[in-house]
């Protein structure tokens, strides 16, 4: 059993997204391999206020290429959509686990 302390760190973790940040940020971190690493990480954060605060994209690895390619993977009868369970199987390898039931531009 955890113990209280155990808990709260838990639930603040879950709270503010904290495994979530690090795994992207290590992803980053890896994928660009910068010469300096804490550099690069500030520099990170500081576009992730910015986006935050501006209600812009933030960094990502994925670009509309990288997602045209997985889209067309969903669909290889090129019919311009995927259904609800490809949309849920497609997150789930991607390794999404916070999804919604209606995402955006779902309806049709």
């Amino acid at each position: 059993m955890a113990t209280p302390r155990a808990e709260e760190a838990a639930v603040y973790l879950e709270k503010h997204k904290i495994v979530e940040l690090m795994n992207n940020m290590t992803s980053s971190l890896f994928f660009h391999r910068p010469e300096d690493p804490k550099e690069y990480l500030i520099g990170y954060l500081g576009q992730l206020k910015e986006s935050k605060d501006n209600c812009v994209r933030g960094p990502c690895l994925f670009n509309d290429s990288n997602l045209d390619s997985v889209f067309g993977v969903l669909d290889p009868a090129n019919e311009g959509y995927v259904t609800f369970a490809q949309y849920m199987e497609a997150l789930a390898t991607l390794g999404v686990s916070s999804t919604t039931e209606c995402p955006e531009g779902g309806k049709v």
